[in-house]
């Protein structure tokens, strides 16, 4: 039916002589995407036959290198073109009408391309080409295309998202240059398009506002870095089962698996710097299923790093190196799986649309898993591993890699509810719903923060030991003599820090447990403090002991920093803007609190503990209308001083909604973090100072109460319920009733208004207002509820009445530097790791 529709709707574009259009281009793109297939699937298959053949090895193994260097010809030249298309608007292709736009400012261009499926696609297939051709070229006198046969076939699969062809009704990818016109049904018969110069007219849909943002230029390809860093060892590990030769290949997967650890690490951490800067929840990570879903490769790849370097020391635990090499690449596949087939579009906001690739999607989630299992299973390790010795290194290793295991089953079980779901409806399993909990947050603190806390005991103790043996007497001490270090500290730092230290985690159940749950939030975060402590201390005190290793220890000291860093300012997070203007601010809005927000009048200055507040204006800079809010001190006498200034904004866009992004002041012990929460988009000088504004505010009253509007206050007085209808130039079959409305200034100078309610002889609601025009009113009387005896109010004021004003909600995160600190450690450590101690590997 899609195709016969197509066709018909191209038959009669083609009766249109369209101008300006960009066909041939995007033709060549098409074909591009075809060799970038054809070549990935020819390198792979020459890789497997450089292994299987029993002759003419070292031609597969040419013709492999020179498949994947067309394909990455072919890949980068495809590239280079879609963002030619992007940079010069050809917005007849509808990847560029769907991601830019003519206002777009050109600093935000690479966030366009790979901000949809096909373009992020692309950036991890680029990674992909560039490790492959570095490391055909570093192993050339070695068979590199057994290194790689794992790897190839990824890119085969991942090349075969892009095809954007139909076989047997099947869509087989997505391809970037389809054209609007041709292949998007959406738009057929629209009146723009029956114009045969229709271009001149056109704009794009444009970016995202949330991705309007410059982490959003470097987030994404360090993440794609970090997927295709990943593939990697798992590619090795594949080599290695294939020709049993576990010893090569695992020293060639240390350094990468370290690599893939520091790069997608920083780059899931760049998306936490993201969501603090640009998003306005508050906070760096709110466990979406989005960040969870690569959150649990990294874990994983953490410990098949781990594995990797017991296996180093002791040649043992290959099956279980192989696991952790395999999961941990399974589970990226499957964040793909999760986050590009649509399942999560209810739950993330960061999921991508389903573009109707799941099933292909599946298949490429399937290939990883099973072939791998086949391969194990023909090829199974018969080297069995001894049982590890309590005080040795690597028991306490395998230990900690065991809560981590435990870790990230947590994360991907919860993170799996849709997928389950989607199960059960499959299944016929119908009625029942896994909901996710209310309370996303507090739900993963019940679970990761006891298990963090016991993989941190095992983590610190393994820093103490050696390979193969130690004596059990000197682990005993040093863990006797951290503890109560940790303990002392521990203490002290928690009675320097503010009482409202600790997050909250929800528990339902008994009576008790609910009773209690204040007492256990602050237990898990004092002692999740003091096992930090203990980490951060064992790990120093080795020091001498593994000098040979000065990366481990930076990489080490970098994760327990994040972790401390999260744990001291989410536990410290507070919000210090308390409205005090003496205006409720749910009259605005009911999801507006007042114990959260401030209301800010233009120059006027607001207490708000520590600082006073002034708001100053707004500014139009594009797009943004940004608010100068100046933050002050005042002394002693009195006086005031600048302290520092914000310019929260709000960024216009009519096609996807208006979004708030904060400003924050960051000192080296804290950051303040406002956001506007409510504000005119344009200064009230523009509007028409005489006009009354389009929304009114809505007053449920009886007879006798008061109510407010911005200069005045006003009294229900009486309601006549049989006013004469012929008097009011009404039929006298309507009904009308009046309210009598007595209204007083500031200056306690009284009004009169009487607005009507009317009900005409066919039922038909209709309403006189009453004016004021002293004060800017107008007064509807627009309901009555007889069954409470009350009645609807709605005053409109002209704009001349107000003044302009900005809602505004600032918070205080502490010690969020030390988090900062940590992600530029760990990635320094891994580094150090990877080209001082390790090396690639020859």
């Amino acid at each position: 039916m899609h195709s016969s529709l197509v066709l018909h709707w191209t038959i009669e574009l083609e009766q249109i002589k369209y101008i300006g259009e960009h066909i041939i281009e995007g033709k060549i793109g098409f074909f591009l995407l075809q060799l970038v297939f054809v070549f990935a699937l020819l390198s792979f298959v020459f890789s497997l036959l450089s292994f299987l053949a029993t002759s003419k090895k070292e031609i597969y193994k040419t013709l492999t290198q020179s498949s994947f260097t067309i394909h990455s010809i072919a890949l980068f030249s495809s590239i280079g073109l879609l963002f030619y298309f992007i940079f010069n608007g050809f917005y007849e292709y509808h990847y560029v009408w769907q991601h830019s736009s003519k206002a777009l400012p050109l600093r935000y261009i690479f966030s366009c391309f790979w901000e949809g499926q096909e373009g992020s696609f692309l950036l991890w297939l680029f990674w992909n080409a560039l490790i492959g051709l570095f490391i055909f070229y570093r192993y050339k006198n070695q068979n590199a295309s057994v290194l790689l046969i794992g790897f190839l076939g990824t890119q085969t699969l991942l090349s075969s998202m892009l095809l954007g062809i139909e076989l047997g009704g099947i869509q087989i990818g997505s391809n970037p240059f389809n054209l609007l016109l041709r292949e998007h049904l959406d738009f057929m018969h629209m009146p723009l398009f029956t114009d045969a110069n229709y271009l001149e007219k056109l704009d794009g849909r444009g970016l995202n506002p949330l991705l309007q943002n410059y982490w959003m230029t470097i987030h994404p390809p360090t993440l794609f870095l970090g997927f295709a860093l990943c593939g990697i060892p798992f590619s090795m590990a594949i080599g290695a089962m294939l020709s049993q030769d576990y010893s090569t290949y695992f020293n060639k997967a240390l350094p990468w698996t370290f690599l893939s650890i520091g790069v997608l690490g920083i780059g899931i951490l760049m998306g936490g710097a993201w969501a603090y800067e640009a998003l306005s929840f508050g906070g760096f990570w709110a466990w979406d299923p989005v960040e969870n879903a690569s959150l649990v490769p990294w874990i994983l790849m953490v410990c098949a790093g781990h594995m990797l370097l017991i296996y180093k020391a002791k040649r043992a635990h290959i099956k279980t190196t192989l696991f952790f090499l395999y999961l941990s690449f399974v589970t990226l596949v499957y964040s793909t799986f999760l986050t590009r087939s649509g399942i999560l579009g209810d739950t993330s906001v960061h999921a991508f649309v389903d573009l109707g690739l799941n099933g292909q999607l599946l298949f490429f989630l399937l290939s990883i898993i099973v072939l791998p299992i086949v391969i194990f299973i023909l090829n199974y390790p018969s080297k069995a591993a001894k049982e590890e010795l309590f005080w040795s290194k690597e028991f306490w290793m395998y230990m900690a890699n065991t809560f981590l295991l435990l870790s990230a089953l947590q994360i991907t079980l919860s993170t799996s509810l849709p997928v389950m779901n989607k199960i059960m409806d499959f299944i016929g399993i119908t009625g029942t719903k896994l909901a996710p909990s209310s309370n996303i947050i507090s739900h993963y603190h019940k679970f990761q923060i006891p298990i963090l806390i016991v993989f941190l005991v095992f983590f610190s103790g393994a820093q103490w030991l050696y390979y193969t043996k130690d004596h059990i007497r000197r682990l005993q001490s040093k863990i006797i003599y951290g503890t109560v270090l940790s303990l002392l500290s521990g203490i002290l730092i928690y009675l320097l820090l503010p009482s409202n230290f600790g997050v909250g985690i929800e528990f339902s159940g008994s009576s008790f447990l609910k009773s209690s749950q204040h007492l256990i939030n602050k237990s898990l975060f004092i002692v999740l403090l003091i096992a930090l402590i203990f980490a951060l201390y064992a790990n120093l005190s080795a020091v001498k002991k593994i000098s040979q290793s000065f990366g481990s220890l930076i990489a080490h000291v970098g994760f327990i920093f994040i972790l401390l860093g999260a744990l001291l300012s989410m536990g410290t997070q507070k919000v210090i803007s308390k409205n005090s203007s003496g205006i409720d601010i749910q009259s605005l809005s009911t999801e507006l609190e007042n114990s959260d927000n401030i209301l800010l009048y233009k120059n006027d200055t607001l207490n708000m503990p520590p600082y006073y507040l002034v708001y100053r204006g707004m500014q139009q800079d594009g797009i943004y209308t940004r608010y100068r809010v100046d933050f002050l001190n005042r002394n002693s006498n009195g006086n005031y001083s600048e302290a520092f200034t914000l310019y929260p904004s709000v960024q216009k866009n009519q096609n996807m909604g208006n979004v708030s992004e904060p400003d924050t002041k960051h000192y080296l012990d804290k950051d303040i973090y406002a956001h506007v929460t409510y504000a005119l988009l344009e200064p009230l000088e523009q509007k028409d100072r005489d006009q009354y504004t389009e929304k009114p505010k809505t007053h449920l009253v009886q007879q006798g109460d008061t109510f407010f509007t911005s200069n005045a206050m006003v009294i229900l007085k009486s309601i006549n319920k049989a006013m004469n209808t012929e008097d009011l130039g009404l039929d006298k079959k309507d009904i009308a009733v009046g309210a009598f409305l007595e209204v007083k200034d500031m200056t306690k100078n009284t009004y009169q208004a009487k607005p009507i309610f009317v009900v005409d002889q066919k039922g038909i609601v209709k309403t006189l207002y009453s004016d004021i025009d002293e004060l800017g009113l107008r007064f509807v009387f627009s309901k009555i509820d007889p069954d409470n005896f009350s009645f609807q109010i709605d005053s409109y004021e002209k704009n001349k009445n107000y003044k302009e004003f900005i809602v505004l909600k600032t918070l205080e995160f502490k010690y969020i530097n030390l988090l900062w600190m940590g992600c530029i450690l760990l990635l320094g450590g891994c580094l150090i790791a990877v080209f001082k101690r390790i090396g690639f590997t020859q």
